[in-house]
């Protein structure tokens, strides 16, 4: 049976949607740069953040599941690999930002650093050559990453029953090791130079952890929230039960409390230490109004998730489950508001019309291209041995 006469309409449906979305997506990118060039290059590294991190949140879920396995990661297995398939497209979305580096960052500003002294210290690290050389190297630690886990994926599928599928699975295993710490390394740095470069002077050892668990949680919630709107679909309605819900409700709830420990940390060594360098970074988001987007983001991203996520009956019931995640997809995006805006609009809170449409244009193409690869192989991995783990375990 070929791919496209295995395609549940609603995917099929999904994917004219998501390139309908993604070219008004473009033609609103296109809009946005003859009005106002600065204030496209601010929502678009936004945008950018938020689908990019979805792509490696998915490569590190799916490297955790390779590397201890479980039921939870059968269920989402084809999602998590069809996302980090949409890598390529974050590399082609990448080029516009490299023509906003002057616009964004003040350190790669010539005229900037010659009157700052701190900045003329950190050059040796903050300078254009070196940022595009540091960001070439994470899209290739990503990209070959990501390559050998969907290629010995479908050798698997090739090697099914056969004294070969061992060595394939054992293959993925020893990658997914080594392949987690390249990942918390890359991210880390990527966080640093993306995002925390925003404003040079302020620094977090803990930041780049912070964006990280970020990526995960909100990679997690789109599988979650992608995995029930297919529960009514062949195969993964023959397979998806109560349980099987309920243990990707329980991941989410790990990592919901996860990402609020982080975030509290951070806050704590901050505020501990009272140096006027780092709280400074504190104080942009806790007047003008940002402090509002950043209580809404604490109670919602973590207080009500935390709440429902309590209750076995919740994580149980899909449409709960479902509305929750996505609930926490969007504070995601608002978490990136609060992260990056700031550091441009430090004393008012300011939302551009782009801030909101070019994150859901750019979102468009990245759920064509991501249903798209999704349609290149079977819902679920029937080649995987722990697949009947999953149905003995449901």
């Amino acid at each position: 049976m070929t791919p496209a006469a295995a395609s549940p309409p609603v995917l099929v449906q999904m994917q004219r949607r998501a390139w309908l979305v993604g070219a008004a997506g473009v033609v609103l990118a296109l809009l946005g740069v003859w009005l106002n060039l600065a204030q496209f290059f601010r929502a678009y590294l936004v945008a950018y953040l938020f689908w990019s991190g979805l792509s490696l949140g998915c490569l590190a879920l799916l490297m955790l599941h390779h590397l201890v396995g479980g039921a939870w990661g059968a269920m989402i297995r084809r999602l998590l690999e069809a996302g980090t398939r949409t890598l390529p497209l974050m590399v082609v979305l990448f080029v516009p930002l490299l023509y906003g580096l002057t616009t964004l960052y003040s350190w790669s500003q010539p005229e900037v650093v010659a009157h700052d002294g701190l900045l003329q210290h950190k050059s040796v690290y903050l300078n254009i050559p070196f940022f595009l050389q540091r960001a070439a190297l994470y899209f290739a630690i990503w990209l070959i990453v990501m390559f050998f886990l969907n290629h010995w994926s479908r050798q698997q599928e090739q090697v099914a029953g056969t004294p070969q599928e061992g060595r394939v699975q054992r293959r993925l295993r020893l990658l997914s090791a080594p392949g987690l710490v390249l990942y918390v390394l890359t991210v880390t740095f990527a966080a640093v130079d993306w995002i925390m470069s925003l404003e040079p002077h302020w620094y977090s050892t803990l930041y780049g952890v912070v964006i990280l668990v970020g990526q995960i949680l909100a990679a997690l919630a789109l599988a979650i929230v992608l995995i029930t709107q297919l529960a009514e679909v062949p195969p993964v309605s023959t397979v998806l039960t109560p349980q099987h819900l309920h243990d990707l409700g329980n991941l989410l709830l790990a990592f919901v409390m996860f990402w609020a420990y982080i975030a509290f940390s951070q806050f704590l060594i901050i505020w501990s230490g009272n140096l006027p360098e780092e709280v400074s970074w504190y104080i942009h988001r806790t007047q003008g109004g940002w402090e509002w987007l950043g209580g809404l983001v604490l109670l919602l991203h973590f207080g009500l998730p935390f709440v429902v996520l309590l209750s076995r009956t919740s994580k149980r019931r899909a449409q709960v489950l479902w509305r929750l995640a996505a609930g926490l997809l969007g504070l995601h995006l608002l978490e990136l508001f609060w992260l990056v805006l700031p550091a441009f609009y430090p004393s008012t809170l300011a939302i551009h019309w782009l801030d909101v449409g070019l994150p859901i244009g750019m979102g468009g193409l990245w759920m064509a291209v991501f249903v798209w690869q999704l349609q290149r192989r079977s819902l679920l991995p029937w080649h995987d041995p722990r697949l009947q783990e999953v149905v003995h375990h449901g």
